[in-house]
């Protein structure tokens, strides 16, 4: 899974019927301290995530699992949105307290 947080969205008319109706965000990478990385990925939303919100993503065959995505063509999809990160007993996220 890929730790990221929404950062834009795709609007696309023209696309593949399979995919009328989906919500295309671009995620950008997040290191486990919350530190942007350079890269994105461009994710069909599963789960109604928003602008800024921290997100769980999978990439590949996983991204066809849902019951959303099941049979289009898809490489990429936030899975979760992310309430709070802990490592090894410290809360370095926590979507309730802003942090």
């Amino acid at each position: 899974m890929i730790l990221g947080r929404v950062v834009g969205t795709i609007v696309a008319t023209q696309k593949d019927e399979k995919l009328q109706g989906t919500k295309l965000l671009v995620v950008r990478h997040l290191g486990m301290d919350l530190s942007p990385k350079d890269s994105y990925l461009v994710a069909v939303d599963t789960v109604g995530a928003g602008f800024g919100e921290v997100v769980l993503c999978v990439t590949g065959s996983s991204a066809r699992f849902t019951k959303f995505t099941r049979d289009k063509p898809v490489d990429a999809a936030i899975m979760a949105i992310v309430d709070q990160l802990e490592i090894e007993g410290e809360v370095r996220y926590s979507k309730h307290r802003g942090t």
